[in-house]
């Protein structure tokens, strides 16, 4: 790994020499079409898209950068989505669709960073690559539930809906393709009159949102989906991008539009929408569907868009479930088909019919025996109301059974209408700072029960011994309006 400052003239001729020869970049027909086909499935499975102002508003930071990009007809060819997600990433497709996060926007200070997060993503669409992500695919097509399932039936038979997720899960990048993109989206800002500090700004708040995270995974038990792990960062990221915007003489020249942004931002998301479960340390509450179950001390949780997965030392599991007309036993027999994809039989023994917390269950273990030894798959489903039933998929090393589970199991219950309507959510909140204010001060109004200090500090990329001046404005995260 090299070190220093690269030109960036000579850094685009080692992407592409056709984008240094500023010869158009024309998307493969067959990644279009794939890209148009999954997009709405995609956006479902991720949080849903955002609309209105804000989701206008990335996509014209987009199209500004794109049109810049070397892509063929960039304002037909490119599209941006800003998703409904509470991790922080940014992806593209090879079709041309780039997605964008509004927890990864919550962690941006200027137009700039958002201009370089978008920029990079197709930087990876104009560098074409997209079928080396894809080789990958074929040999790691599984994610996390589904590399636990095909262990078990093999990677040719998950369910639907692992499969999606799979899809981005295994979407990872070289070290040398992130420098690449990194490269062309500091290209693509100058290209488009934005102030190039913004790549290294925005890797620096990664940087510290990423060590924040590290610190709090035990105690917030939550766990980034992989999907969200396809930019691998570094310090030599951060140092690298700032190195190249020296070098192009214009560093803290150019656009950065703060308050444009920032007032884009104000009222964001922070963390879940309550409208799809909020994850608070052990505890999973869905105030919308009025459910809520803790999970064993120790296990972390991913919350998407149709089921939240459960993982730990001695097992890992899966919540889901919804609509369904038919018996308990029914349910879980189908749970198992969507397992295996009817490809794969394995003895199933009667569920046993039990009462949990005054809700109607079933549950049953069946035995697989794996390469790596014999696993308990278990599932167990619990009669909500007449026309909804959900359930746990768990799976556990051979003679386990439900055991590691057995408290999460017994956990689920029932939301009263008071305990759901009082779920709140964190939204952003920009503030102008007043005489006398300080950093200790303004963390204090942080909506966390802990490490607030270290929470404000990194979603303002400020250290411990920052000095506020007053007329400057700085984010918070606060609870926004109660739900109804």
């Amino acid at each position: 790994m090299r070190k220093g400052a690269l030109l960036l003239a000579a850094a685009a001729i080692a992407v592409t020499p056709a984008l240094a020869q500023n010869a158009a970049r024309y998307l493969n027909p067959r990644d279009v079409a794939e890209a148009e086909h999954q997009h709405a499935a995609m956006i479902q499975e991720l949080g849903g898209a955002e609309t209105g102002p804000r989701a206008a508003y990335v996509q014209s930071v987009g199209r500004r950068v794109g049109a810049v990009s070397g892509v063929a007809n960039p304002g037909q060819a490119l599209h941006f989505t800003l998703l409904n997600s509470a991790v922080e990433n940014a992806f593209s497709v090879p079709g041309g669709y780039v997605y964008v996060t509004r927890q990864l926007m919550t962690l941006m200070d200027d137009e700039s960073q958002l201009a370089f997060a978008l920029g990079h993503e197709v930087g990876h669409i104009a560098a074409n690559h997209a079928h080396i992500r894809e080789a990958y695919a074929r040999r790691n097509p599984l994610g996390v539930f589904g590399q636990m399932v095909g262990a078990i039936f093999g990677p040719s038979i998950m369910s639907s809906v692992i499969a999606k997720r799979a899809r981005l899960d295994s979407l990872s990048f070289s070290r040398d393709q992130e420098y690449q993109a990194d490269t062309l989206g500091l290209r693509y800002l100058i290209a488009s009159g934005y102030d190039p500090g913004g790549a290294a700004r925005l890797l620096s708040a990664l940087t510290l949102q990423t060590s924040l995270e590290a610190r709090l995974q035990g105690k917030t038990n939550r766990q980034t989906p992989e999907w969200a792990r396809t930019h691998p960062l570094s310090e030599n990221r951060m140092q690298r991008a700032l190195a190249e915007a020296r070098a192009t003489g214009k560093l803290g020249t150019g656009v950065r539009n703060r308050d444009a942004f920032l007032n884009q931002l104000e009222g964001t998301f922070v963390d879940d929408d309550p409208a799809q479960g909020v994850i608070d340390g052990p505890t999973f509450t869905h105030p919308d569907l009025r459910i809520q179950f803790t999970v064993p001390p120790g296990y972390l949780m991913s919350n998407g868009t149709t089921a939240v997965t459960i993982s730990g030392s001695a097992g890992k599991a899966q919540f889901g479930g919804g609509r369904f007309s038919g018996s308990l036993e029914n349910y879980i027999l189908r749970v198992f088909q969507d397992l295996t994809r009817g490809q794969t039989q394995i003895p199933i023994p009667p569920p046993q019919r039990v009462t949990i917390n005054g809700m109607p269950a079933a549950l049953t273990s069946a035995r697989v025996n794996t390469d790596s030894g014999p696993l308990d798959v278990s599932v167990v489903a619990y009669q909500w109301d007449p026309e909804r039933i959900y359930h746990f998929v768990m799976i556990a090393p051979g003679g386990s059974g439900v055991g590691p589970f057995a408290q999460m199991i017994n956990s689920l219950r029932r939301l009263s209408a008071e305990e759901a309507s009082a779920i709140r959510p964190r939204v952003i909140h920009v503030v102008t700072v007043a005489p006398g204010d300080t950093v200790q001060a303004l963390a204090s109004r942080m909506a966390y029960r802990d490490y607030k200090l270290d929470r404000f500090l990194a979603l303002n990329g400020l250290a411990a011994n920052s000095t506020l001046a007053p007329g400057q404005k700085v984010k918070l995260v606060i609870y926004g309006a109660r739900r109804t």
